[in-house]
């Protein structure tokens, strides 16, 4: 099958585009205002959706991969992103602050339990949320495994992925002088926190270049420039986040504590391919998790846009609709 039937396939497998019924900015302290939306069927199956980056928001796609007449689907934008004020803020910004925020909307909105639906950085909050409130989530879907370790890193800002990609690798990397481009994290920090807006958003958009062109397993290694707000939140938090270690309390800590939510059902949906996360991390994460199943996705990426991976994430939320 050529990629553009199996793109079609996916597109019409997606339910059809669905508006919120409910959109409100919830304040959540610290100075901060996050986004908060619903949207389906109000006395359904609630499902949170958590995004990645961390800096990357919601979308109106995230709302197509749930039956609009089972689901309650409330999506929001971490704090800095998105629709959330202030805008592309890291003061009173980590991955607890994050945690506390999921709490928030779900005492706010009046729910006991919820479906934890997120790739990416996304599937990272979402495992640290479910060790944090084991209580709180009815199942696990997660796309995309990032285990917030210093392996994963490595791999994507210390050459790893750049082995595949020595192109696009090195438009990324140029930017920065010879003698510090061994912590490209740590370079790319000081330069997107300079102060000077002109720089910061220079160094914005290839930071964010260097990510999208590898998220699809159809990419050639280029990306459009992004614009200037999205690249300036989404690499500033992303690099905050990433600088900080997500934040943790040591490195391998979600692994470490699969105990705590060992109970839970939950699925994996992994592209074999995926250049941003390998697919290490989720065989790592499924062989500690007894009630966990991995699906690997052939000729797949990292995207949640990639076709197999669509297909299969409707499938899954469509499964767990019927078992109720």
């Amino acid at each position: 099958m050529d990629k553009h039937s199996g793109q079609k396939r996916a597109v019409q497998y997606l339910y059809p585009p669905i508006d919120p019924f409910d959109q409100r900015m919830l304040d959540v302290g610290d100075g901060h205002s996050i986004y908060v939306e619903q949207s389906g069927n109000p006395n359904g199956m609630p499902v949170v959706v958590l995004h990645g980056g961390p800096g990357g928001g919601c979308s109106p796609a995230m709302r197509r991969y749930f039956d609009p007449n089972i689901y309650r689907v409330i999506l929001f934008d971490q704090r800095g992103c998105g629709r959330s004020r202030p805008h592309a803020e890291i003061a009173h910004n980590t991955t607890w602050h994050l945690v506390a925020d999921i709490e928030h909307i779900r005492t706010s909105l009046g729910i006991d339990q919820w479906i934890v639906f997120g790739g990416s950085w996304g599937a990272t909050l979402a495992l640290i949320y479910a060790q944090t409130h084991p209580e709180r989530p009815a199942a696990l879907v997660l796309r995309g495994v990032f285990l917030m370790t210093q392996r994963e890193l490595d791999w994507f800002y210390g050459g790893g992925a750049g082995q595949f990609w020595p192109e696009t690798w090195a438009r990324f990397a140029d930017l920065i002088p010879e003698n510090e481009q061994s912590d490209m994290i740590a370079a790319y920090h000081q330069r997107l926190f300079c102060g000077d807006r002109a720089v910061e958003v220079k160094y914005a958009r290839s930071w964010a270049a260097w990510e999208n062109a590898l998220a699809s397993v159809q990419s050639d290694g280029t990306s459009g420039s992004p614009p200037a707000e999205y690249a300036r939140a989404f690499s500033r938090l992303e690099n905050h986040y990433f600088r900080n270690a997500g934040f943790l309390d040591f490195d391998g800590q979600i692994l470490a504590h699969m105990d705590r939510i060992a109970h839970i059902p939950a699925a994996i949906v992994q592209g074999r391919f995926d250049m941003i996360c390998p697919p290490r991390s989720a065989f790592d994460l499924a062989a500690r998790w007894p009630n966990a199943k991995l699906r690997m996705i052939q000729n797949a990426g990292h995207a949640l846009s990639e076709p197999g991976i669509s297909a299969e994430l409707v499938r899954i939320m469509d499964q767990l609709a019927r078992e109720g």
